[in-house]
């Protein structure tokens, strides 16, 4: 098997959580703590994986086994961390929304592409505190309350590098005119204060009155992550082939699958259509 990298793009709201806390929102997201980008750890997305597996090997099969370890054994395979590649942010001055991302994002997506082997041959933009960079962006543009100055488009080995990730070729085709880049400091306020929240609740029977309300953070449906799949040791089998094969269908991760979250296209880098759970 050669290393990967593997696009994920909700399908649906995600919620990769951290559990109950003390603050505002009750069940908020998983987040990188020095930046505070959303995350889904290496060790849910691999379990994730791993249910895929089980569903189609069969429960503690040796194919399972011998990729996803076991108590006493470690597997051969190594999940990474799922990474913020671009966040979709509602823009007020069209029906659609952007593709968000920011150099200091760009930068680390090269850097995993570098190690594992990939081409990386883009340059890292430079844009400044209320400047965007955006196909054809030479007007004011407001994302949520916030305004921003055209500057300029994306270059196309940016577009490219990031259409690469996306799975499905309907959404990839939207990339150019959507995607959009701005100052990390700027891009950091969205990652913060730019998630979907929703109240939840749980009603008494007879009643119909509240018995828990809680709130809960997601990460919003068009999301684009990356994930790096390793290999420890060498086969030549390709376990993310055996898994997925070529069809087009989903990988559900996070919590809340029973109210319809967490369901993901995949997609291969280096492929042209996604690579997902039959």
């Amino acid at each position: 098997m050669n290393n990967t990298i593997l696009g994920l793009l909700a399908e649906t709201h995600i919620h990769a959580g951290i559990g109950r806390t003390m603050g505002a929102i009750d069940l908020p997201v998983s987040r990188e703590k020095p930046l505070d980008y959303p995350f889904i750890p290496g060790s849910s997305f691999k379990g994730a994986l791993r249910e895929a597996a089980e569903s189609k090997w069969g429960l503690e099969s040796d194919e399972v086994n011998r990729w996803f370890g076991r108590q006493d054994n470690a597997g051969k395979l190594l999940v990474g961390d799922a990474k913020l590649l671009a966040l979709p942010v509602r823009c007020l001055n069209s029906a659609a929304y952007r593709w968000l991302t920011c150099p200091l994002i760009l930068e680390r997506y090269q850097r995993d592409r570098r190690r594992l082997g990939q081409s990386a041959g883009f340059d890292i933009p430079e844009v400044s505190l209320g400047r965007l960079l955006g196909a054809d962006e030479t007007v004011k543009v407001f994302l949520e309350e916030r305004l921003f100055t055209g500057a300029g488009p994306v270059t196309d080995t940016v577009v490219a590098a990031v259409e690469e990730c996306i799975p499905l070729k309907t959404a990839r085709k939207r990339c150019r005119r959507m995607l959009a880049v701005v100052n990390d400091e700027d891009f950091a306020w969205f990652a913060r204060y730019a998630l979907p929240v929703s109240a939840r609740n749980i009603l008494a029977d007879e009643t119909k009155t509240s018995r828990n309300l809680w709130y809960e953070e997601s990460l919003p449906p068009d999301t684009l992550l990356w994930s790096c799949i390793i290999e420890r040791g060498q086969s030549k089998d390709d376990p993310v082939q055996g898994l997925f094969g070529d069809g087009t269908g989903y990988l559900q991760a996070g919590g809340n699958e029973t109210v319809g979250m967490g369901w993901f296209a995949l997609h291969r880098l280096g492929t042209k259509e996604g690579i997902c759970r039959p």
